[in-house]
Protein backbone atom coordinates (compact mmCIF):
# COMPACT_ATOMS: atom_id res chain seq x y z
CA UNK A 1 0.00 0.00 0.00
CA UNK A 2 1.15 3.73 -0.93
CA UNK A 3 1.14 5.31 2.53
CA UNK A 4 2.19 9.17 3.62
CA UNK A 5 3.43 10.20 6.91
CA UNK A 6 3.79 13.50 7.56
CA UNK A 7 6.24 14.37 10.35
CA UNK A 8 9.40 12.99 10.82
CA UNK A 9 9.85 12.74 15.06
CA UNK A 10 9.57 10.15 17.35
CA UNK A 11 6.34 9.29 15.91
CA UNK A 12 6.47 10.15 12.55
CA UNK A 13 9.46 8.33 11.40
CA UNK A 14 8.93 5.18 13.84
CA UNK A 15 5.42 4.88 11.71
CA UNK A 16 7.13 5.22 8.47
CA UNK A 17 9.90 3.24 8.77
CA UNK A 18 7.69 0.25 10.14
CA UNK A 19 4.99 0.51 7.62
CA UNK A 20 8.06 0.40 5.14
CA UNK A 21 9.46 -2.78 6.88
CA UNK A 22 6.23 -5.15 6.26
CA UNK A 23 6.51 -3.66 2.13
CA UNK A 24 4.71 -0.73 2.02
CA UNK A 25 5.54 2.43 -0.17
CA UNK A 26 6.18 4.92 2.27
CA UNK A 27 6.98 9.20 1.73
CA UNK A 28 7.59 10.96 5.24
CA UNK A 29 7.16 14.88 5.06
CA UNK A 30 8.84 17.55 6.87
CA UNK A 31 8.47 20.92 6.33
CA UNK A 32 11.90 21.17 8.21
CA UNK A 33 14.74 20.83 5.17
CA UNK A 34 17.56 20.35 7.08
CA UNK A 35 16.03 16.80 8.86
CA UNK A 36 15.02 15.82 5.69
CA UNK A 37 18.60 16.43 4.29
CA UNK A 38 19.71 14.25 7.60
CA UNK A 39 17.37 11.39 6.91
CA UNK A 40 18.30 11.48 2.64
CA UNK A 41 21.89 11.19 4.00
CA UNK A 42 20.92 7.96 6.26
CA UNK A 43 21.50 9.95 9.64
CA UNK A 44 18.68 9.66 11.98
CA UNK A 45 17.52 13.32 14.00
CA UNK A 46 16.59 11.57 17.54
CA UNK A 47 17.90 7.99 18.99
CA UNK A 48 15.45 5.17 19.07
CA UNK A 49 17.58 1.61 19.48
CA UNK A 50 17.45 0.29 15.92
CA UNK A 51 15.89 3.14 13.97
CA UNK A 52 18.93 4.05 12.46
CA UNK A 53 19.00 0.46 10.79
CA UNK A 54 15.49 0.20 9.55
CA UNK A 55 15.30 3.55 7.95
CA UNK A 56 18.58 2.73 6.30
CA UNK A 57 17.11 -0.60 5.28
CA UNK A 58 13.58 0.19 3.82
CA UNK A 59 15.39 3.76 2.08
CA UNK A 60 17.89 1.95 0.39
CA UNK A 61 15.33 -0.99 -0.92
CA UNK A 62 13.22 1.94 -2.30
CA UNK A 63 10.11 1.28 0.29
CA UNK A 64 11.08 4.67 2.46
CA UNK A 65 11.22 8.38 1.06
CA UNK A 66 11.54 12.15 2.38
CA UNK A 67 10.32 14.75 1.11
CA UNK A 68 9.39 18.98 2.09
CA UNK A 69 7.02 18.90 -1.09
CA UNK A 70 3.54 18.38 0.07
CA UNK A 71 2.29 18.23 -3.31
CA UNK A 72 4.36 15.20 -4.27
CA UNK A 73 3.46 13.91 -0.87
CA UNK A 74 -0.32 13.99 -0.96
CA UNK A 75 -0.59 12.52 -4.27
CA UNK A 76 1.57 9.68 -2.78
CA UNK A 77 -0.35 7.31 -0.62
CA UNK A 78 -4.11 6.51 -0.37
CA UNK A 79 -3.30 7.08 3.56
CA UNK A 80 -2.07 10.13 4.84
CA UNK A 81 -0.71 10.01 8.54
CA UNK A 82 -0.84 13.26 10.42
CA UNK A 83 1.91 12.46 12.94
CA UNK A 84 3.47 16.04 13.65
CA UNK A 85 3.88 17.61 17.16
CA UNK A 86 0.81 18.74 19.52
CA UNK A 87 3.12 20.87 22.38
CA UNK A 88 1.18 22.30 25.39
CA UNK A 89 -0.35 25.59 24.33
CA UNK A 90 -0.06 28.47 26.98
CA UNK A 91 -3.23 27.65 28.72
CA UNK A 92 -2.09 23.50 28.99
CA UNK A 93 -4.17 23.16 25.89
CA UNK A 94 -3.00 20.84 23.17
CA UNK A 95 -1.73 23.70 20.14
CA UNK A 96 -3.20 21.86 17.08
CA UNK A 97 -2.09 24.36 14.65
CA UNK A 98 0.37 21.75 13.26
CA UNK A 99 -2.25 19.37 12.54
CA UNK A 100 -4.79 21.51 10.90
CA UNK A 101 -2.01 23.30 8.87
CA UNK A 102 -1.29 19.54 7.55
CA UNK A 103 -5.22 19.26 7.14
CA UNK A 104 -5.11 22.31 5.60
CA UNK A 105 -2.28 21.35 2.83
CA UNK A 106 -3.98 17.52 2.47
CA UNK A 107 -7.17 19.41 1.27
CA UNK A 108 -4.75 21.80 -1.08
CA UNK A 109 -3.09 19.22 -3.00
CA UNK A 110 -5.67 16.30 -2.79
CA UNK A 111 -7.71 15.27 -6.41
CA UNK A 112 -8.59 11.91 -4.89
CA UNK A 113 -9.93 9.73 -2.43
CA UNK A 114 -7.55 10.04 0.88
CA UNK A 115 -8.21 8.36 4.54
CA UNK A 116 -6.34 11.43 6.68
CA UNK A 117 -5.09 9.52 9.71
CA UNK A 118 -4.70 11.51 13.02
CA UNK A 119 -1.89 9.38 14.55
CA UNK A 120 -0.93 12.83 16.73
CA UNK A 121 -1.84 12.89 20.32
CA UNK A 122 -5.52 14.82 20.02
CA UNK A 123 -8.05 16.19 22.26
CA UNK A 124 -11.46 14.78 22.11
CA UNK A 125 -13.17 16.97 18.65
CA UNK A 126 -9.61 17.02 16.65
CA UNK A 127 -10.92 14.66 14.14
CA UNK A 128 -13.93 17.34 13.80
CA UNK A 129 -12.07 19.71 13.70
CA UNK A 130 -9.52 18.29 10.93
CA UNK A 131 -12.50 17.48 9.05
CA UNK A 132 -14.02 21.16 8.89
CA UNK A 133 -10.48 22.30 7.69
CA UNK A 134 -10.41 19.77 4.87
CA UNK A 135 -13.68 20.85 3.99
CA UNK A 136 -13.29 24.58 4.42
CA UNK A 137 -10.04 24.56 1.87
CA UNK A 138 -11.60 22.56 -0.76
CA UNK A 139 -14.63 24.74 -0.70
CA UNK A 140 -12.48 27.79 -1.21
CA UNK A 141 -10.77 26.22 -4.21
CA UNK A 142 -14.20 25.52 -5.75
CA UNK A 143 -13.76 21.35 -5.71
CA UNK A 144 -15.50 18.57 -3.83
CA UNK A 145 -12.70 15.32 -3.50
CA UNK A 146 -14.35 12.47 -1.27
CA UNK A 147 -12.22 11.72 2.28
CA UNK A 148 -12.49 10.19 5.55
CA UNK A 149 -10.91 10.90 8.83
CA UNK A 150 -9.87 8.42 11.78
CA UNK A 151 -8.22 8.43 14.34
CA UNK A 152 -5.41 6.09 15.13
CA UNK A 153 -3.89 6.97 18.24
CA UNK A 154 -0.06 5.70 19.32
CA UNK A 155 0.97 3.61 22.02
CA UNK A 156 4.64 3.53 21.18
CA UNK A 157 7.17 4.00 24.39
CA UNK A 158 10.39 5.64 23.52
CA UNK A 159 13.19 3.54 23.51
CA UNK A 160 11.12 0.45 22.69
CA UNK A 161 8.87 2.33 20.04
CA UNK A 162 9.94 -0.28 17.28
CA UNK A 163 8.72 -3.14 19.03
CA UNK A 164 5.44 -1.20 20.05
CA UNK A 165 4.58 -0.88 16.78
CA UNK A 166 5.94 -4.47 15.25
CA UNK A 167 4.36 -6.21 18.06
CA UNK A 168 1.38 -4.01 19.32
CA UNK A 169 -0.91 -5.04 22.05
CA UNK A 170 -3.56 -3.42 20.59
CA UNK A 171 -4.27 -0.86 17.61
CA UNK A 172 -7.26 1.37 18.10
CA UNK A 173 -9.14 2.18 14.96
CA UNK A 174 -11.62 5.52 15.51
CA UNK A 175 -13.95 5.67 12.62
CA UNK A 176 -17.79 6.79 11.60
CA UNK A 177 -16.94 4.28 8.17
CA UNK A 178 -16.79 0.76 7.84
CA UNK A 179 -15.14 1.21 5.05
CA UNK A 180 -12.48 2.86 6.41
CA UNK A 181 -11.70 0.09 9.38
CA UNK A 182 -11.41 -2.15 6.33
CA UNK A 183 -8.68 -0.38 4.76
CA UNK A 184 -7.01 0.30 8.54
CA UNK A 185 -7.51 -3.53 8.93
CA UNK A 186 -5.84 -4.27 5.85
CA UNK A 187 -2.89 -1.58 6.45
CA UNK A 188 -2.39 -3.46 9.56
CA UNK A 189 -2.59 -6.83 8.81
CA UNK A 190 1.25 -7.56 8.82
CA UNK A 191 1.25 -6.86 12.59
CA UNK A 192 -2.15 -8.40 13.54
CA UNK A 193 -1.50 -12.18 12.55
CA UNK A 194 -1.21 -14.47 16.11
CA UNK A 195 -4.57 -13.03 17.55
CA UNK A 196 -7.00 -9.65 16.44
CA UNK A 197 -5.37 -6.76 17.77
CA UNK A 198 -7.35 -4.26 16.10
CA UNK A 199 -10.07 -3.02 17.85
CA UNK A 200 -12.38 -0.79 16.01
CA UNK A 201 -15.10 2.26 17.64
CA UNK A 202 -16.18 5.70 17.35
CA UNK A 203 -14.03 8.46 16.60
CA UNK A 204 -14.22 10.81 20.17
CA UNK A 205 -13.93 7.05 22.49
CA UNK A 206 -10.51 6.49 20.25
CA UNK A 207 -8.99 10.12 20.63
CA UNK A 208 -10.40 9.86 24.58
CA UNK A 209 -8.97 6.00 24.56
CA UNK A 210 -5.07 7.27 24.49
CA UNK A 211 -5.31 10.29 26.65
CA UNK A 212 -6.61 7.79 29.13
CA UNK A 213 -4.13 5.20 28.83
CA UNK A 214 -1.53 8.01 29.70
CA UNK A 215 -3.27 9.47 32.35
CA UNK A 216 -3.85 5.98 34.14
CA UNK A 217 0.29 5.72 33.78
CA UNK A 218 0.87 8.63 35.02
CA UNK A 219 -1.33 8.26 38.21
CA UNK A 220 0.58 5.33 38.54
CA UNK A 221 3.77 6.73 38.85
CA UNK A 222 2.57 10.08 40.77
CA UNK A 223 0.44 7.45 43.67
CA UNK A 224 4.23 5.51 44.01
CA UNK A 225 6.16 8.46 44.06
CA UNK A 226 3.32 9.79 47.06
CA UNK A 227 3.91 6.76 49.15
CA UNK A 228 7.56 7.25 48.58
CA UNK A 229 7.14 10.24 50.47
CA UNK A 230 4.69 8.84 53.06
CA UNK A 231 7.51 5.81 53.34
CA UNK A 232 10.30 7.96 54.31
CA UNK A 233 8.02 9.67 56.79
CA UNK A 234 6.97 6.14 58.22
CA UNK A 235 10.61 4.71 58.53
CA UNK A 236 9.14 2.57 55.87
CA UNK A 237 11.21 1.31 52.69
CA UNK A 238 9.47 2.28 49.61
CA UNK A 239 11.06 -0.93 47.27
CA UNK A 240 9.57 -3.28 50.02
CA UNK A 241 6.42 -1.84 49.68
CA UNK A 242 6.37 -2.08 46.16
CA UNK A 243 7.28 -5.56 45.81
CA UNK A 244 4.28 -5.95 48.12
CA UNK A 245 1.93 -4.48 46.23
CA UNK A 246 3.07 -5.71 42.54
CA UNK A 247 2.40 -8.99 42.91
CA UNK A 248 -1.01 -8.63 43.24
CA UNK A 249 -2.36 -8.81 39.22
CA UNK A 250 -4.78 -6.47 39.42
CA UNK A 251 -2.18 -3.81 40.24
CA UNK A 252 1.33 -5.38 38.37
CA UNK A 253 4.78 -4.27 38.38
CA UNK A 254 4.72 -2.25 35.73
CA UNK A 255 4.63 1.82 36.47
CA UNK A 256 5.04 1.78 39.87
CA UNK A 257 8.43 2.56 40.28
CA UNK A 258 9.35 5.61 42.59
CA UNK A 259 11.96 8.09 41.70
CA UNK A 260 12.36 12.40 40.96
CA UNK A 261 9.11 12.33 38.48
CA UNK A 262 7.96 11.65 35.18
CA UNK A 263 8.83 13.10 31.95
CA UNK A 264 8.37 12.73 28.61
CA UNK A 265 6.69 13.85 25.40
CA UNK A 266 3.53 12.34 26.38
CA UNK A 267 2.83 12.09 30.17
CA UNK A 268 3.04 16.01 31.34
CA UNK A 269 1.08 17.28 28.26
CA UNK A 270 -1.40 14.54 28.00
CA UNK A 271 -2.31 14.88 31.62
CA UNK A 272 -2.42 18.57 31.75
CA UNK A 273 -4.50 18.91 28.02
CA UNK A 274 -7.22 15.72 29.62
CA UNK A 275 -7.21 18.53 32.76
CA UNK A 276 -7.87 20.91 30.22
CA UNK A 277 -10.62 19.55 28.12
CA UNK A 278 -12.13 18.39 31.59
CA UNK A 279 -12.56 21.79 32.28
CA UNK A 280 -13.93 22.64 28.83
CA UNK A 281 -17.03 20.46 29.73
CA UNK A 282 -17.10 21.97 33.25
CA UNK A 283 -15.93 19.14 35.22
CA UNK A 284 -13.62 19.26 38.05
CA UNK A 285 -11.00 16.54 37.55
CA UNK A 286 -9.44 16.71 40.89
CA UNK A 287 -7.41 13.48 40.58
CA UNK A 288 -5.69 14.60 37.21
CA UNK A 289 -4.90 17.72 38.94
CA UNK A 290 -3.51 16.03 41.83
CA UNK A 291 -1.21 13.53 39.25
CA UNK A 292 0.14 16.52 37.76
CA UNK A 293 0.67 18.19 40.97
CA UNK A 294 2.58 15.16 42.97
CA UNK A 295 4.94 15.05 40.13
CA UNK A 296 5.62 18.65 39.98
CA UNK A 297 6.43 18.32 43.21
CA UNK A 298 8.17 15.36 43.16
CA UNK A 299 10.67 16.62 40.95
CA UNK A 300 12.68 18.62 43.49
CA UNK A 301 12.39 16.24 45.75
CA UNK A 302 16.26 15.40 44.96
CA UNK A 303 17.09 19.17 45.30
CA UNK A 304 15.69 19.22 48.77
CA UNK A 305 17.82 15.87 49.97
CA UNK A 306 20.69 17.57 48.27
CA UNK A 307 20.19 20.94 49.69
CA UNK A 308 19.41 18.98 53.36
CA UNK A 309 22.29 17.48 53.49
CA UNK A 310 25.06 20.43 52.81
CA UNK A 311 22.54 22.65 54.72
CA UNK A 312 22.00 24.99 52.35
CA UNK A 313 25.46 25.38 51.32
CA UNK A 314 25.53 24.60 47.65
CA UNK A 315 27.05 27.85 46.69
CA UNK A 316 30.33 26.53 45.07
CA UNK A 317 29.74 22.83 44.80
CA UNK A 318 30.02 20.55 42.28
CA UNK A 319 27.67 18.02 41.46
CA UNK A 320 28.36 14.75 39.21
CA UNK A 321 25.26 13.95 37.28
CA UNK A 322 24.40 10.49 35.82
CA UNK A 323 21.26 11.23 33.53
CA UNK A 324 19.79 13.75 31.54
CA UNK A 325 17.02 12.03 29.22
CA UNK A 326 13.81 11.40 31.06
CA UNK A 327 14.52 7.90 30.78
CA UNK A 328 16.43 5.57 29.85
CA UNK A 329 17.07 4.54 25.88
CA UNK A 330 16.20 7.69 24.22
CA UNK A 331 17.84 11.08 23.96
CA UNK A 332 14.35 13.26 25.09
CA UNK A 333 14.81 15.47 27.60
CA UNK A 334 11.36 16.94 27.17
CA UNK A 335 9.90 17.75 30.90
CA UNK A 336 13.00 15.70 32.26
CA UNK A 337 13.67 15.73 35.95
CA UNK A 338 17.44 16.43 35.31
CA UNK A 339 16.47 19.85 33.91
CA UNK A 340 14.89 21.18 36.94
CA UNK A 341 17.36 19.73 39.39
CA UNK A 342 20.46 21.08 37.44
CA UNK A 343 18.27 25.03 37.27
CA UNK A 344 17.89 24.65 41.09
CA UNK A 345 21.73 23.90 42.14
CA UNK A 346 22.35 27.04 39.73
CA UNK A 347 20.29 28.89 41.25
CA UNK A 348 21.84 27.81 44.07
CA UNK A 349 25.58 29.08 42.93
CA UNK A 350 26.59 25.17 42.43
CA UNK A 351 28.10 23.73 39.78
CA UNK A 352 27.19 20.61 37.40
CA UNK A 353 29.66 18.19 35.85
CA UNK A 354 26.93 16.01 33.63
CA UNK A 355 27.14 12.53 31.44
CA UNK A 356 24.35 10.78 29.82
CA UNK A 357 25.04 8.05 26.88
CA UNK A 358 22.57 9.41 24.63
CA UNK A 359 21.24 12.82 25.41
CA UNK A 360 24.70 15.09 25.66
CA UNK A 361 23.89 16.66 22.43
CA UNK A 362 20.27 18.06 23.32
CA UNK A 363 21.58 18.81 26.54
CA UNK A 364 23.89 21.21 24.62
CA UNK A 365 21.06 22.24 22.29
CA UNK A 366 18.92 22.99 25.24
CA UNK A 367 21.55 24.96 27.34
CA UNK A 368 24.82 25.95 25.44
CA UNK A 369 27.72 26.31 26.76
CA UNK A 370 27.72 27.52 30.49
CA UNK A 371 30.15 27.98 32.97
CA UNK A 372 28.33 26.23 35.98
CA UNK A 373 27.89 23.10 33.57
CA UNK A 374 30.39 20.73 32.58
CA UNK A 375 29.86 18.01 29.53
CA UNK A 376 31.88 15.01 30.17
CA UNK A 377 32.54 12.33 28.27
CA UNK A 378 31.84 9.61 29.86
CA UNK A 379 30.20 8.35 33.90
CA UNK A 380 33.60 8.72 35.13
CA UNK A 381 34.85 11.84 34.05
CA UNK A 382 31.95 13.77 36.05
CA UNK A 383 33.23 12.61 39.48
CA UNK A 384 36.57 14.74 39.54
CA UNK A 385 36.33 17.60 42.00
CA UNK A 386 32.98 17.08 42.03
CA UNK A 387 31.54 16.71 45.81
CA UNK A 388 28.65 14.47 45.67
CA UNK A 389 27.23 11.69 42.72
CA UNK A 390 23.30 12.43 41.98
CA UNK A 391 21.88 9.43 39.55
CA UNK A 392 19.09 10.88 37.46
CA UNK A 393 18.27 8.55 34.69
CA UNK A 394 18.34 4.42 35.31
CA UNK A 395 20.25 4.06 32.22
CA UNK A 396 21.85 0.30 32.64
CA UNK A 397 25.65 1.58 32.76
CA UNK A 398 24.98 3.38 36.14
CA UNK A 399 23.92 0.32 37.53
CA UNK A 400 26.90 -1.35 38.12
CA UNK A 401 29.83 1.14 38.85
CA UNK A 402 32.94 0.76 40.81
CA UNK A 403 31.93 2.05 44.15
CA UNK A 404 35.59 1.94 45.55
CA UNK A 405 36.60 4.45 42.32
CA UNK A 406 33.51 6.51 43.36
CA UNK A 407 34.29 7.19 46.83
CA UNK A 408 38.26 7.82 46.06
CA UNK A 409 36.94 10.28 43.37
CA UNK A 410 34.49 12.38 45.28
CA UNK A 411 35.47 14.74 48.07
CA UNK A 412 32.91 13.30 50.29
CA UNK A 413 31.42 9.78 49.77
CA UNK A 414 27.78 10.84 49.32
CA UNK A 415 25.32 9.75 46.37
CA UNK A 416 21.72 10.65 45.57
CA UNK A 417 20.02 8.22 43.96
CA UNK A 418 16.46 9.39 42.24
CA UNK A 419 16.10 5.94 41.09
CA UNK A 420 16.61 3.65 43.63
CA UNK A 421 18.98 1.34 41.92
CA UNK A 422 21.37 0.72 44.46
CA UNK A 423 21.00 -1.31 47.64
CA UNK A 424 21.35 0.93 50.70
CA UNK A 425 23.06 -1.36 52.86
CA UNK A 426 26.01 -2.35 50.21
CA UNK A 427 25.85 1.46 50.44
CA UNK A 428 26.46 1.78 53.76
CA UNK A 429 29.04 -0.95 54.05
CA UNK A 430 30.48 0.91 51.33
CA UNK A 431 30.96 3.99 53.67
CA UNK A 432 28.29 6.17 51.68
CA UNK A 433 25.72 8.42 52.46
CA UNK A 434 23.02 7.69 50.38
CA UNK A 435 19.80 9.34 49.89
CA UNK A 436 17.52 7.57 47.60
CA UNK A 437 13.22 7.87 47.31
CA UNK A 438 11.27 6.34 50.07
CA UNK A 439 13.87 4.72 51.52
CA UNK A 440 13.84 6.41 54.90
CA UNK A 441 17.10 8.26 54.52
Amino acid sequence: MKVTVFGSGYVGLVTGACLAEVGNDVVCMDVDEHKIAMLKQGEIPIYEPGLDAMVERNANAGRLQFTTDAAEAVAHGLFQFIAVGTPPDEDGSADLQYVLAVAKSIAEHMDDYRVIVDKSTVPVGTADRVRERVNETMQAQGKQVEFDVVSNPEFLKEGAALDDFMKPDRIIIGTDNPRTTELLRALYTPFNRNHDRLIAMDIRSAELTKYAANAILATKISFMNELSNLAERLGADIEQVRHGIGSDTRIGYDFIYPGCGYGGSCFPKDVNALERTAREVDYDAQLLTAVEAVNYRQKRVLFEKINRHFSGELKGKTFALWGLSFKPNTDDMREASSRVLMEALWDAGAKVQAFDPEAMEECHRIYGEREDLVYCKDQESTLQGADALVVVTEWQVFRSPDFEHIKLALSEPVIFDGRNIYDPKRMQEAGFSYYAIGRGD
